[in-house]
């Protein structure tokens, strides 16, 4: 296990490197002056001071270049200053992610709180009533936009009903009550799709393993059906919804760029909208960095994850 986990942690780095260039390139493809971006709204320069910024920040070096600076800066834990605030953007981020992580656990918890033991039931009560709500429910989940299902709890549950907080934030940790109020509704919006993937997969990956020949012989030494389901088949039926899991982690990050916005949360994507925006470069690199750093590790622990649930599975041959 262990030279598989560090060969992995080897080919992460061609991936960031991949990753960080194209964006970097995306940034400087925007139209407009990078060097204008950099000194603000409101501050009028000549072309003099203008070319010296471009100097300074080594905007007149070829793309490859200019890369390569931030690159070996961001090997240092330097990922330079934000051009809206003037922080630096590892502090920035440090923050940022601690409430993009809180966001973002909350809504894995309610996907698979839901997601699994609706797929399980969907397959035991397989062509009753629960199989078919249940799989009209997660064909709308996967149907139905984040966004307009985060309007739609708005305007109901905050809106007309008022039970819950549209807006804003509250640390989990200082204030767990209001915190989780204020979570419910943007994790559901952005939890709905990877419960409706969660179930689906457990339900196919139940009627497979409910399938299996070991699973009949449990049932005909007279087990109980809860003991067969819970004990016997569950954890082969886990081995694809972990996979969903693992992949969901970048859909977390990419519907919270668009659910922390609706929603007026402080988090990671909505400082990754702002900083397009205001054409802030480094906190855009930063950003991308921190969340492709996050999905690849995400990656990793699912295959581990495989190995302990399965021992079949040999990553050392």
């Amino acid at each position: 296990m262990w030279p598989y986990i560090a060969r992995r942690l080897l080919q992460i780095l061609p991936v960031l490197a991949i990753i960080t260039f194209m964006v970097y390139a995306l940034m400087l493809a925007i139209p407009g002056d990078p060097a204008r971006a950099l000194i603000g709204p409101g501050e009028s320069l000549d072309e003099e001071q203008l070319a010296i910024i471009r100097k300074e920040h080594h905007l007149d070096e070829p793309v490859l270049v200019q890369y390569g600076i931030w690159l070996g800066n961001a090997l240092q834990g330097d990922l330079g200053r934000s051009t809206q605030n003037q922080r630096p953007i590892a502090e920035e981020l440090a923050t940022r992610a601690r409430v993009t992580l809180q966001f973002g656990i909350i809504a894995w918890i309610l996907s698979a709180a839901i997601g699994v033991p609706a797929g399980i039931a969907s397959a035991v009560y397989r062509g009753t009533a629960v199989d078919y709500v249940a799989t009209v429910l997660s064909i709308g989940g996967v149907a139905i936009p984040n966004f307009w299902l985060g309007i739609m709890a708005i305007l109901l549950f905050g809106v007309r009903l008022g039970w819950l907080p549209t807006q804003g934030y509250v640390d989990i940790f200082e204030d767990p009550a209001q915190g989780l109020r204020h979570m419910i509704l943007p994790a559901f919006a952005l939890g709905i799709t990877s419960w409706a993937l969660i179930m689906r997969q457990s339900r196919s990956a139940m009627l497979e393993v409910l399938a299996q020949d070991y699973v009949r012989t449990a049932r005909a030494k007279g087990m109980r059906e809860g003991t067969v389901i819970w004990v016997h088949a569950l954890r082969n039926a886990l081995l694809p919804v972990v996979t969903v899991f693992g992949l969901q982690t970048g859909r977390i990050f990419a519907g919270a760029v668009v659910i922390e916005t609706l929603f007026g949360i402080p988090g990671m994507g909505n400082f990754m909208v702002q900083a397009i925006f205001a054409r802030d470069f480094m906190a855009v690199q930063g950003a991308v960095l921190l969340m492709a750093l996050a999905v690849l590790f995400a990656n990793l622990i699912t295959d581990i994850v495989y190995a302990w649930l399965d021992p079949r599975i040999k990553y050392d041959e």
